[in-house]
């Protein structure tokens, strides 16, 4: 008998686990308010507003939950009503019924984390946010995990990909981080955002044990200034300007991602070189040869 993942906040990195899913002879269903892109993008697609509890009444019963929603914008609000109301309504809905999901995993962030002395972090690593981005990102991962139904958060580090260009850009216009302080960053490529949710969801189903956290991040933290520094190599751009602001606002770690791999799962991008090479060539930023 065919499963079931219904997928929830059904954006850029929902659609192309759907699309995974659907590849591997899955059934997927898409959930968001405007669902006009998940039936461009070949999904099955059903509306709903995870704000509002009333509306998800309406959506089918699924073997597996992945809760993947953004928030509206950067405020307490929107990401109160995203994250811990939204995934609690979620909970409580699915958890009521008759048939309720084998698994649900909530889609979190490495802001949990408060560490910015470039320490090394993973799942066993204190989280001390002191922003209410990662305080309230904590309090939905206790949401689930203090719940009845059976549950996984997977933490994010910096998401990047195609669409998701912002320091090619900066590069471009010959901006670049200082070297001294180094800044640790940790990325991960929208594909692998897709490969870690499909493998996991993939041992749930075939009977395989899942841990109830995973810190997903590529296997190379890197001094952002030796990404940038990278990214203007490739396109033949010479920095002309010092970015300094960076600094002030991201902290500095060093991501972990030893219990993602132990799990089997294999990176299709394993650092910045290999996931960047993609987005600028798919892109088209790499400059004309001669």
């Amino acid at each position: 008998m065919k499963t079931t993942t219904l997928i929830l906040g059904c954006g850029d990195i929902g659609t192309t686990l759907g699309q995974r899913l659907q590849a591997q002879g899955l059934h997927a269903i898409g959930v968001r308010r405007r669902v006009e892109s998940l039936k461009e993008a070949g999904l099955e697609a059903a509306t709903a507003d995870l704000a509002d509890p009333a509306s998800l009444a309406g959506l089918p019963d699924a073997d597996i939950l992945v809760y993947v929603a953004s928030a509206d914008r950067f405020e307490e609000a929107a990401y109160r009503a995203a994250y811990p109301e939204g995934l609690r309504a979620t909970l409580a809905e699915f958890g009521a019924r008759e048939k309720p999901p084998r698994h649900v995993f909530f889609i979190s962030s490495t802001s949990v984390y408060a560490q910015r002395d470039g320490e090394s972090v993973d799942e066993t690593s204190p989280t001390e946010p002191t922003g209410f981005s990662g305080q309230l990102m904590c309090e939905a991962e206790r949401a689930l995990l203090e719940h009845d139904l059976p549950g996984t958060v997977v933490r994010f580090s910096g998401i990047y990909g195609p669409g998701r260009d912002r320091l090619i850009r900066q590069v471009s216009e010959g901006r670049i981080a200082p070297a001294s302080p180094a800044m640790h960053t940790n990325r991960i490529h929208r594909d692998d955002c897709a490969g870690v949710l499909a493998h996991l969801i993939g041992r749930v189903l075939a009977g395989e044990a899942v841990d109830e956290l995973y810190l997903a991040t590529d296997s190379e933290p890197a001094p952002l200034h030796d990404v940038m520094a990278w990214l203007a190599k490739q396109l033949k751009v010479e920095a002309t300007e010092t970015i300094q602001s960076p600094l002030r606002r991201r902290a500095s770690k060093r991501c972990s991602n030893t219990r993602l791999l132990e799990s089997g799962y294999t990176f299709q991008y394993p650092s910045f070189r290999e996931g960047y090479a993609q987005v600028l060539r798919e892109g088209g930023f790499l400059p004309e040869k001669a």
